[in-house]
């Protein structure tokens, strides 16, 4: 597996255009170190169903063109309907929206925070038609997921193009985001916190480190989009292994005499079973686990920012049955949701496009990073669908 330091790559493609950027990233560079003065944030975020009649169609948005079943449909909403099909993104994003504002304020900086979702109300139309409505012309994005792939940044990227095209505002809004946060201290100094209180949760209950099993669980995705994400491939889960091993060992453990193991997990999975998809499941890594006398889990939801219906039933419901089962004992660390280190860190995130930041200056955990202000030629392609219009990247 090789990924290329998104600061020394420099792969460009002489047709490609940065379609709806801001002057200052129209020209593609990989990291914008031009100070730029921004309208607004969009909060851009996936959205989820508010009520029991949201959820049949909720999920169709989610679906759509995939040729799902209704009765496929409906397996999957029981998850929602288990907790009144309400999901808890949207009042989550909310009061993501909140926190963001208050910290704004509270360093003087005068950007309105505009939020707007992918799948329900409101949606990143809504919030295009409020900025115009407004006189906000210059957007930077904030998408709510911090990792490569196709699902968790260039389908973002693509519902921003698909939404200056329906509102009519091509050409009149810019768009521009933030990097992907993987590895931004802001994001990972939660998932720090959490495990360093479950690992001495654990400790406490007389669990020794051969006994228990760290489990960074993310949302898996198909490995042939796996194979494509990121620029030169393989980077979502190259991400995710590089964070982790930078909070096992910022949690003290990483290299000590009597550590616990720990694992890349996925959970969610949602295509069908001849489709190769990432794995291990977190269940089936949770048996694996205690046949080897594993007795705690400690789960951390790396791969979500916000405690929404994936973390809620895969990991707080299933997970935990399949614990019960086993008879071990298991704890899950808290999302970043409104952790005071991660709003403050996307803040610092819109103020390095803000401010033109030097590359150097910018903070990454891992060797990875900073990752790029533009996403480079063919990044994160979905295999099924091919390449569509996508704004903050050079094209395709």
């Amino acid at each position: 597996m090789t990924i290329t330091n998104g600061a020394t790559a420099n792969r460009t493609s002489p047709n490609g255009v940065v379609l709806g950027a801001t002057p200052a990233a129209a020209s593609g560079a990989e990291h914008v170190e031009v100070p730029m003065a921004y309208d607004a944030i969009l909060l851009a975020s996936f959205g989820g169903p508010e009520g029991q009649d949201d959820v049949i169609p909720f999920l169709k948005n989610v679906t759509r063109g995939r040729g799902i079943p209704e009765e496929r449909l409906e397996e999957v909403a029981h998850h929602y309907r288990a907790f009144g099909g309400i999901s808890p993104i949207n009042q989550q994003n909310r009061e993501l929206k909140a926190a963001l504002e208050a910290e704004l304020a509270s360093r003087g900086i005068d950007l309105p925070v505009l939020w707007g979702n992918r799948n329900w109300a409101p949606y990143i139309a809504d919030a295009l038609t409020e900025a115009n409505d407004r006189g906000l012309t210059r957007l930077i994005a904030i998408g709510t997921s911090a990792y490569s792939s196709y699902s968790s940044c260039r389908q973002y990227r693509e519902d921003y193009a698909i939404a200056l095209d329906t509102t009519g505002l091509a050409g009149v809004i810019e768009i521009d985001k933030v990097r992907q946060f993987f590895d931004h201290p802001g994001f990972v100094q939660p998932f720090i916190d959490g495990v360093r209180q479950a690992l001495a949760d654990v400790a406490a209950r007389g669990f020794a480190a051969a006994q228990t099993r760290v489990l960074f669980s993310t949302h898996s995705i198909p490995s042939a989009d796996a194979a494509k994400s990121g620029p030169h491939g393989d980077a979502y889960q190259a991400q995710h292994l590089a964070v982790a091993a930078v909070v096992m060992a910022a949690a003290g453990v990483m290299g000590a005499p009597e550590a616990p193991a720990w694992n890349l997990v996925y959970q969610s999975r949602s295509g069908p079973p001849a489709q190769p998809w990432l794995e291990p499941d977190i269940n089936d890594a949770m048996r694996t686990a205690a046949s080897e006398g594993v007795r705690a889990f400690i789960i951390v939801p790396l791969g979500f920012v916000s405690d929404h219906m994936e973390v809620k039933w895969d990991l707080d419901t299933e997970a935990m049955e399949t614990a019960e089962e086993l008879g071990a004992f298991a704890v899950r660390v808290p999302t970043p949701g409104i952790h005071p280190d991660y709003v403050s860190g996307l803040v610092d995130l819109v103020l390095e496009r803000v401010n033109g930041t030097p590359t150097a200056e910018r903070p990454a955990l891992t060797d990875l990073g900073p990752w790029y202000d533009v996403c480079r030629p063919g990044c994160c392609e979905n295999v099924r669908l091919g390449f569509k219009p996508a704004l903050a990247g050079i094209a395709p």
